[in-house]
């Protein structure tokens, strides 16, 4: 097994294509997993051992923090520590069971982060319960979707999440009995839950219901399936991923091990802010790791205006953020540099030069411009608090740009990474101080096995000199399924290997760097997975238009489109409208594109689209897509790669123009 780049090594030699099926790269390793994969420590061998086994190392240290509301002004955070943690969720898994929910039983929890939240999953853990995280933004008919396909008996809400959840009951109270509020209920909630035979109690009501009873915590095993999470699906339905308790505590090992290496030991003195959904398995696991480590998790009050505040006042030493938060940041700094001054503006430009070539040439982000860290870089770090020592972006690709910026100004480590809910998370995460990993994910976490598998149809060959392909992993990190879907298992699960759908290529330092998708379906940059040749057929039913191409990638959180407009529906509706000009000019008339998009909002709307698979913005082309412009196969077919070529221009001027 030579060791063929800088941060991995081979383990298994390609194979060239046979029996039809595409041609593998080698498969290779983290270098730092050499000496075999990390294994988790002794007796944690399922989520609820993490919980456990920290509450027995550090039973007063703050676990689970929010902000304190006095006089409606929002102040410190206040912590309730592991032992108290512990004995709420005792609380709690007592009146699950007391309301005839067991082991395999199916637990929804529906509402931002908060410590109930947290305290609800432990309870699952306990009791040995599926815990399964409900999310509106799957779209408006997936949390009565997920309910019904889990079969959740029980479920977990925040006040303000109970109108929506009402809302399912005459179609989901086949399955759902009972309602618990992580605050109070109203009388008139109450009784609209009970006459439908359910019951409902507030936080304080359910804590008391198991009374004195102490019921015998479920002995798990490491394959007992832990949480159900739903991610979106190809065909419209959310598909249900079954991740273990051996997954998520292989995953955190795996990290453990990155964090060692680095020298970046989470320890007690860690602080996370909770804001990224608990739904998605990125914050899910990130928290798992927290409590490993004793460390304190303080939750943001739900507003993203006021989540700079919230940093702030908590002074996180570790940032989890997806592309969006990261952009913003940006935004924002860039904006302050603007409204500076010329001086101010020079002194930055002089001190972000002479770091980032000292970077380049190899030094640690420390060492690189100490001073201007102090003099200029320190602004930027005290808006993050002024503890934080990583940041860590995930669930989209970052720009390279912003990624390069942030390691330059923020005065901490700024990585990327990459995964998947049905890798549970963590599959390729950048090193520290390694400044050519700028655009990529690293290399793979030292708990998985990747190789890339050939994709002909699209060009890719994972045994070039560059190698490219589609990117497939295997190890105990991965999911157990999807949820009563074989056959969807089937597609992806080859062999031990998971096919991830993304086109990958490794770089000669090892690290992995994402350039495609193999499917039609890609990722906004909220994280959002969008099916578009479902969305196009949807939008194919308005007869304002006969086509539609639709585009979005990771790099913008919204849809855009070039639509060839009916000619007759168009000429119409400018004839009703007093708007003058042949086709090609109404083509171009910005209340033209107003109308298509209206029609388009319409049929989205009839059909129940997600908020993020509505077109905002359209460019309406007189001349119809056809293949003597390459735009189409012989049998009709859109090439998606010659349509974002010829019209990229547009593209980008709509994006420009839509943001």
């Amino acid at each position: 097994m030579a060791e063929t780049k800088r941060f991995i090594y081979e383990i298994e030699p390609s194979k060239p294509e046979n029996d039809g099926k595409p041609s593998t790269g080698p498969v290779y390793r983290n270098i730092f997993a050499k000496d075999g994969f990390p294994q988790p420590p002794p007796g944690m061998d399922t989520c609820w051992d993490i919980f456990r086994m920290s509450v027995e190392k550090f039973p007063n240290n703050p676990m689970l923090g929010r902000r304190e509301i006095v006089d409606g002004k929002a102040g410190e955070y206040v912590w309730l520590t592991y032992k108290e943690v512990y004995d709420v969720v005792i609380k709690v898994g007592n009146a699950i069971r007391h309301c005839g929910v067991g082991e395999g039983g199916r637990c929804g929890i529906y509402g931002a982060n908060c410590a109930e939240w947290i305290m609800s999953m432990e309870a699952c853990n306990a009791q040995g319960i599926y815990c399964v995280p409900l999310y509106d933004t799957l779209g408006a008919g997936a949390v009565e979707f997920i309910i019904s396909h889990a079969e959740v008996s029980i479920a977990f809400v925040e006040e303000k999440k109970i109108p929506e959840l009402l809302k399912t009951l005459e179609n989901t109270s086949k399955y759902l009995k009972t309602l618990v509020s992580f605050g109070k209920i109203t009388s008139e909630q109450k009784d609209e839950v009970e006459k439908l035979g359910l019951q409902m109690y507030s936080w304080d009501d359910f804590l008391e219901l198991g009374g004195d009873k102490q019921y015998e915590l479920v002995k798990r095993e490491k394959s007992d399936i832990s949480t159900i999470m739903y991610t979106s699906g190809t065909t419209g339905e959310p598909k249900g991923v079954l991740i273990s308790n051996e997954s998520i505590i292989t995953l955190i090992a795996g990290v453990n091990r990155f964090l060692e290496s680095s020298n970046e030991e989470l320890n007690i003195e860690d602080v996370y802010l909770s804001y990224l959904p608990l739904a998605h398995i990125f914050d899910r696991v990130i928290e798992e790791c927290f409590i490993s480590h004793g460390a304190r998790i303080g939750f943001w009050r739900g507003d993203v205006k006021l989540l700079l505040e919230d940093i702030g006042v908590l002074k996180p030493t570790v940032f989890c953020a997806v592309p969006r938060v990261l952009d913003r940041i940006y935004a924002g700094l860039q904006e302050k540099l603007r409204a500076g001054g010329l001086l101010k503006r020079t002194l930055f430009g002089f001190a972000y030069s002479r770091k980032f070539n000292s970077m380049k040439k190899g030094a640690k982000h420390s060492d690189a411009a100490p001073m201007f860290d102090k003099i200029v870089f320190n602004k930027v770090k005290e808006a993050l608090g002024g503890k934080v020592r990583l940041i860590l972006s995930g669930a989209a690709p970052l720009a390279s740009h912003v990624e390069t910026f942030l390691r330059v100004v923020a005065c901490c480590f700024v990585l990327q990474g990459y995964g998947l809910t049905e890798t549970c998370a963590g599959t390729f995460v950048s090193l520290p101080n390694e400044i050519q990993m700028i655009g990529t994910v690293g290399p793979p976490l030292a708990n998985v096995d990747v190789c890339l598998e050939s994709v002909p149809e699209m060009g890719y060959d994972a045994l070039s000199s560059t190698p490219r392909g589609e990117i497939c992993v295997r190890g105990k990190t991965l999911f157990s399924g999807y949820h009563k879907r074989e056959d969807l298992t089937k597609e992806v699960m080859v062999d031990g290997w998971f096919h991830t759908g993304d086109v990958g290529e490794w770089q000669p330092d090892g690290s992995m760097k994402i350039i495609d998708r193999k499917k039609n379906i890609f990722k906004l940059s909220q994280g959002e997975y969008v099916a578009v040749e479902n969305l196009e057929n949807i939008y194919g039913l308005c007869t304002a238009i006969d086509s539609i191409w639709i585009y979005g990638n990771s790099f913008h959180s919204f849809l855009v489109a070039v639509a060839n407009p009916n000619r007759g529906a168009l000429e119409r509706w400018a004839q009703e409208n007093g708007i003058e000009g042949d086709f090609d000019a109404l083509c171009n008339n910005p209340k033209a594109k107003e109308y298509i998009l209206g029609e388009l909002s319409k049929i989205g709307k009839e059909k129940k689209l997600k908020g993020f698979e509505f077109v905002k913005a359209i460019h309406l082309d007189p001349v119809p897509f056809d293949i003597e412009h390459d735009l189409l196969t012989p049998t009709y077919k859109k090439k998606r790669p010659q349509l974002l070529k010829y019209y990229q221009n547009i593209i980008d001027d709509m994006y420009k123009t839509a943001t």
